[in-house]
């Protein structure tokens, strides 16, 4: 009995474990957070219509935005180890909702590259100390419950654009983003208030054991600085991992509908491509989450690994719909399985001290290859 500590009420009702909060917290954010930056293309033709401008230069913003979430990411993730999320998370709700809401004010292009592209982009870095944060909650079911938390991802890619549009179409698009500007800003802002950084805050045990060991106690200060994880072979092949992961991911959100349309399927047809990879993906963060539980995240990358290389094969050939609605549930798979096993990966390679200062980095890289992937594959 040395090495436990007792928790308070010990022999009374078990309590509540906190860390489905922490859970349901981080789920609502990534839900706002994500499905207002899918929303871009919603607005991005009454922008143009408006304002006139390139199409090009308009992307561009976006661009900016990718590149400001994974720098920020690394800031985030340091500042969420040291810290705590709640205080980073609120940070990050701050900015995203006032880029939002300064959208509705926009009349230059360098204000869209401001607005959107710096102040927005960096109110995203809250993906890192969410996903960090759930790690330090749960051990057994860390897989599980960060696929749970990443799939309001697809449920914000599924509800949120067609909302803008709906906005749009009756408030029009500037009242459109102050709205989004509000709901950004208050759920975000709420909802962070909700994050404590690891159990033995509330005086539990990860996965809401009845007792507290010192094992358990220690979990936050174990494992590799990020200077030790920097000069591992593993750190750079996961880099090297998510890299090609977003590459491939970044580069069908943008180009799969042009070749199926440029191949002879049907404009209307090939949109629904997109929301069957969204669907898709919702399982496939949930499920291969739970697999990685049982399987561990090196096997469970191996797997998903391969299933995105059959899926980007499989597209090489599909040339009738039913092939192309294959290909979206492999992709979709391969897909949500890479986001969910982001974050155990690195805990279970590096531990939990510097959790989020080495996530950050890694996400950083994934953004890089997100960034240059639809590029490559335009040119």
């Amino acid at each position: 009995m040395a090495n436990q500590v007792t928790t308070p009420g010990k022999g009374k009702k078990r309590r509540f474990f906190y860390g489905y909060v922490i859970v349901a917290a981080g789920f609502l954010i990534l839900t706002i957070g994500y499905g207002a930056q899918y929303s871009f293309g919603v607005f991005f033709k009454p922008v143009l219509t408006e304002f006139g401008w390139a199409r090009a230069e308009t992307s561009g913003a976006y661009s900016l935005f990718m590149f400001m979430q994974g720098l920020f990411s690394i800031l985030a993730g340091r500042l969420s180890d040291r810290f705590g999320p709640r205080i980073v998370i609120s940070i990050c709700g701050v900015c995203l909702g006032l880029g939002y809401l300064l959208m509705s004010q926009i009349h230059a292009i360098w204000q869209l590259y401001l607005f959107y592209g710096l102040l927005a982009g960096m109110g995203m870095g809250s993906w890192v100390p969410i996903l960090s944060t759930v790690a330090r909650w749960f051990i057994r079911m860390r897989g599980l419950m960060t696929g749970i938390v990443v799939a309001g991802v697809g449920v914000g890619l599924i509800a949120m654009p067609p909302l803008a549009n709906h906005l749009i179409s009756t408030q029009g698009w500037r009242n459109s983003y102050i709205i989004l500007g509000f709901m950004a800003l208050g759920i975000v802002l709420i909802a962070s208030q909700f994050l404590k950084r690891d159990p033995a805050q509330v005086g539990q045990s990860p996965d809401g054991s009845e007792q507290l060991s010192v094992e358990n106690l220690r979990l936050s200060t174990e494992g590799h600085s990020f200077h030790d994880a920097f000069r591992t072979g593993q750190f750079w092949m996961l880099l090297v991992i998510y890299f090609s992961f977003l590459f491939c991911i970044q580069t069908i959100m943008v180009h799969v509908v042009p070749h199926a349309t440029d191949i002879g399927i049907q404009a209307l047809i090939a949109a629904t491509i997109l929301s069957a990879i969204g669907g898709v993906s919702i399982a496939g963060k949930v499920g291969v989450g739970g697999v990685c539980d049982r399987l561990g995240s090196r096997r469970s990358l191996i797997i998903v690994f391969v299933l995105m290389a059959i899926s980007m094969l499989w597209l090489k050939l599909a040339l009738a719909p039913w092939a192309f609605y294959l290909f979206a549930a492999i992709f979709g798979v391969a897909y949500g399985g890479s986001v969910s096993l982001q974050s155990p990966s690195v805990a279970d390679l590096f531990g939990l001290k510097e959790h989020g200062a080495i996530l950050g980095v890694v996400v950083f890289g994934g953004t890089i290859g997100g960034a240059v992937g639809p590029l490559i594959t335009g040119l």
